[in-house]
């Protein structure tokens, strides 16, 4: 009869044995390849997405946006790129708005100094945002042509952005914001712009964006993220009238490309048709009308 001590013996060294087994097993297996050339830039991007890190997600696509001829990546960074501007236009916009107010309603000399100088940064980073959507919507209409279905393939931000943003209202009403949290106000409203712009973009809110990005990919209708584009590209416009930035030439840049999706859009309701959705793209040239006629003024001052 086996002492205790002998049996566990035994099953140690069974269990050694087949961890010495598994070790050897796994030094034999094939490494992991790592992505590499356009694969390898595409993750790059995806990465510093879901870090929020989005304008370097916007330089790892850069390459990849203007590939000649495409890559199987160049329309799935083109469509990553426009919800990033999208979503940098809209919180820098927001931003300097609530500062152009501020400066409005606030008596204090030194508040409306420096609300007046962070509206002009922001002004300036909203145009920027808005021209490289413009180009990005250059790309994605290729011929007068979008596709009718696209990739949206990304991890969604690990730090979702707030419902609202802190103190954009205090600021808006003229109070004062200390420079920290002036800061603070600025990250949570890129996050949030972020997030609005990828609601946008799948057409639906938060919620949908969780459930389309499960698998960090997902399908998009080419004629709704044409209508999406659509309303962006008015939105930079309206950056360079005359109550904000002040130029014609990059304003009218911003309606032409809009104009553009907005053809492309209408070509797309040709092969199937949605009444809602033709007097929704039709308003938005009319939109564009409007913009361009309000410039002639600006361009005879």
């Amino acid at each position: 009869m086996s002492r205790p001590f002998d049996s566990f013996s035994r099953r140690s060294r069974w269990f050694s044995l087949m961890a010495v087994a598994g070790m050897v097993l796994a030094s034999c297996s094939a490494p992991i390849q790592k992505p590499i050339g356009p694969a390898r830039d595409y993750e790059g991007a995806k990465d510093m997405f879901k870090r929020g890190r989005f304008d370097r997600a916007l330089n790892f696509t850069d390459g990849l946006a203007t590939a000649s001829p495409p890559t199987a990546f160049t329309e799935r960074a083109r469509v990553l790129r426009a919800v990033i501007y999208a979503g940098e236009l809209k919180s820098y916009k927001q931003l300097a708005e609530a500062y152009d107010r501020g400066t409005e309603k606030t008596l204090d000399t030194h508040v409306k100094a420096e609300y007046g100088r962070l509206r002009h940064d922001d002004l300036q980073y909203a145009g920027k945002a808005a021209l490289g959507l413009a180009e990005t919507a250059h790309q994605l209409v290729t011929d007068g042509v979008i596709a009718k279905e696209l990739t949206l393939e990304a991890s969604l931000p690990a730090t979702e952005g707030p419902a609202e943003v802190k103190d954009l209202k205090r600021a808006a009403e003229g109070g004062w914001i200390e420079p920290g949290d002036q800061e603070s106000m600025a990250h949570d409203s890129l996050r949030k712009g972020i997030d609005d712009a990828l609601a946008g973009a799948v057409s639906g809110d938060r919620a949908r964006v969780h459930s389309a990005l499960a698998n960090g990919s997902t399908k998009l209708n080419g004629l709704d993220f044409a209508i999406f584009l659509g309303h962006q590209l008015a939105e930079g416009a309206i950056v360079f009238d005359r109550k904000h930035g002040g130029d014609s030439a990059k304003a009218k840049m911003l309606c032409s490309a809009g104009d553009d999706v907005a053809k492309a859009a209408l070509a797309l309701l040709k092969d199937n048709p949605d009444k809602d959705k033709e007097k929704e793209v039709k308003k938005l040239q009319d939109q564009y009308k409007t913009i361009l006629k309000s410039l002639e003024h600006l361009v005879y001052e």
